[in-house]
This record gives structure tokens, sequence and C-alpha cells, in this order.
């Protein structure tokens, strides 16, 4: 993929007889690596360039702060619908924080120490007035694995734990499990544990690091075979449809980044529920773009901090979930 250099500024609009550019910045992973025709956050920076957005990108280690004011190292880029070529950039600027409509917070986890002082910078940001999403002190609390603690009847039975004998008693009382780290996305370092494994020491030693890092176990759940669900929730509403990511075959993983297939559906009655528990809690936080996991009747995880899924249900049910995102964020926060 090769992009060419902008020569000049982009989007700017006419309103009420003066020209106004609306501006928004995206702290996300390297454009050049991310594959657009399934990056939520591409789609969302595609659907602020058609509202008339100039859109900067930021890479991690481009904000700073001088004397209490946040400032980005940013480029501005041109969009393209492409799997060939999807951006035109321009040159690396300084502007502060306070220049921009909007600063999406989309890199992909692990949520590191490096992450952890990002949310830190733009909370000063969000106190001088800027709009972050999702809100960082909201990220920086609810981590998407331990966030379901806060909804424990809708979850399957779990354990977190640093004590491999506390996860092997889990094991012994729930036959069939599934053991990850919390900090680490898409299908990455999970495990299935059944009774009798001889892997099982092993597996946990692994996981915890000696006893060192904690470790979530869940009762493994058989719908799986029937699709980890992906629900997209804005302010606390879900879309209609959820996307089904079918484990490929000989795999019990359904992530779209090992091999599942995705296959959009109507949100089930039980979807509903869920999303109803769940949607005031992330509207208090300002989680306002939201992805909740769901197996069978269960939820597993909410992903807060990149999630995906939006260019899979736009394809296969006509939708705009970017636009509906941007256009509670124009009504509701500005």
């Amino acid at each position: 993929m090769t992009h060419h250099t902008l020569d000049h500024r982009l989007t700017n609009y006419f309103s009420e007889g003066v020209f106004v550019q609306k501006r928004l910045a995206v702290l996300m992973d390297p454009i050049e690596h991310i594959l657009p025709y399934k990056d939520s956050t591409f789609a969302m920076m595609l659907e602020a360039q058609r509202r008339s957005y100039a859109v900067h990108v930021v890479n991690q280690g481009g904000l700073s702060m001088r004397n209490g004011d946040v400032w980005l190292q940013s480029r501005e880029v041109r969009l393209f619908d492409s799997t060939q070529h999807w951006f035109d950039a321009g040159e690396f600027e300084d502007a502060e924080a306070i220049s921009f409509d909007f600063i999406f917070l989309r890199k992909d986890p692990p949520f590191d120490a490096d992450y952890l002082y990002d949310t830190q910078i733009l909370d000063r940001a969000e106190a001088r007035g800027v709009r972050v999403v999702n809100r960082p002190a909201a990220l920086r609390d609810a981590n998407e694995k331990l966030f379901t603690s806060c909804f424990p009847a809708l979850c399957p039975p779990t354990l977190v734990s640093r004590r491999p004998e506390q996860l092997r008693a889990f094991v012994a009382e729930h036959k069939a499990c599934v053991a990850k780290v919390l900090d680490a996305m898409g299908g990455a370092s999970v495990f299935r544990v059944d009774l009798g494994d001889a892997n099982t020491n092993v597996i946990f030693e692994t996981l915890t690091r000696e006893g060192r890092r904690a470790t979530m176990i869940q009762r493994f759940i058989p719908e799986i075979a029937a699709g980890d669900k992906r629900i997209l929730m804005i302010n606390g509403d879900p879309v209609d449809f959820a996307l089904a990511r079918i484990p490929a075959e000989g795999e019990f993983r359904g992530n779209l980044a090992r091999g599942g297939t995705g296959r959009g559906q109507p949100l089930t009655e039980s979807d509903r529920k869920i999303c109803a528990l769940v949607g005031p809690e992330l509207r208090r936080r300002g989680l306002w773009f939201v992805g909740l996991d769901v197996i069978g009747e269960y939820l597993t995880e909410v992903n807060v901090t990149s999630p995906t899924c939006i260019r899979e249900l736009d394809a296969q049910f006509g939708l705009n979930i970017a636009g509906l995102l941007f256009d509670f964020l124009e009504q509701e926060l500005t």
C-alpha cells in the first residue's frame, strides 16, 4: 500500500456566513497497518470525513503536555474506501488538543503503562472541554474482562486469581473451562482447560506467570458453537443486529482474528435484556461506544477500548453504525 502527501488543507464548510472547520483526532494504531475493509476505526473516520471533519491521526507516543495543556503530534489524512489505497497523509504537526472537536481514543490493547499514561494526559484535555471518546477515566476503570463483574447475574461462573491452585480447583468444580489473561484481545492467550487435561499445570503457570499475574477463568459455554455474539452499544443502547462469530472447525474461539466467521443476526430477547441491564452503567461512565460479547445467554466481556464489527454489520444489513455514533455525539455532546 502506498500513500501520497496532502498539499492543502481539507474539509472546510460554510456555516452562517463564516467558514468553520470541524476537527477530529484519532489516537490509533498506525493507519498504514490497518485492514480497511474490516476496521471499525476506519469506518468512524470515513463517516467523519463525510460530515466535513478534518480527520487527523495520532500514533501512540504522539501526546505531550506542556504546563498542563495537552498537545497532539498529528497528521491530517484524506480517506478512500479502498483496500489498495485508503489514505493520503499530510506532514506531522503539533496542535493543541483544544483545537479538536473530538478526540477518539481507539488504540488496540494491550492496556499497558503507555496506554494508562495516555488516558491520564487526555484527562487534562477533557478538563479543558475537549470531548474524548470514550472517556479516559472510564477506559481506565473498565477492564474489558473485569468489568463483567459489575453484572454477576449475567455471567457464567467466574474466578479471577493469581493462584494456580485456585484455578485448578475451579476446573475440578466446573469440568470444562476457558482461561484468559486480562489485558489481551482478539482471542490471544485464551485457553480451554478441561478436567484431566495433562497441560493444566503448565497453562496456569504460563497465564499467571508463576503466580504473578491475575487470570480469569470461566465455565465453558457450549453455545459458543452457535457463535460469540458482538453487540455494539451507542450511549448504552444496542444496535439492532449482532455479529455472531462462529468458530472455525477444530477451534473453540469465535474471534474473527482466529478464523471465525461473522454471521449477522437480529438481537434476541435475551440479548436485549442483557443490554437493558448493562446500558445504564455505560451511559453513567461515559462509555459511549462499547461492544458486548455474549455467548448463549451469558455476558462474557465488555469491550471498551476499540470495539470492532462495524463494517461487517454495515455490509450485511445496510447499516451506518458510525453514522449513528456521530448522530449521538453531535446531538448530545456538543
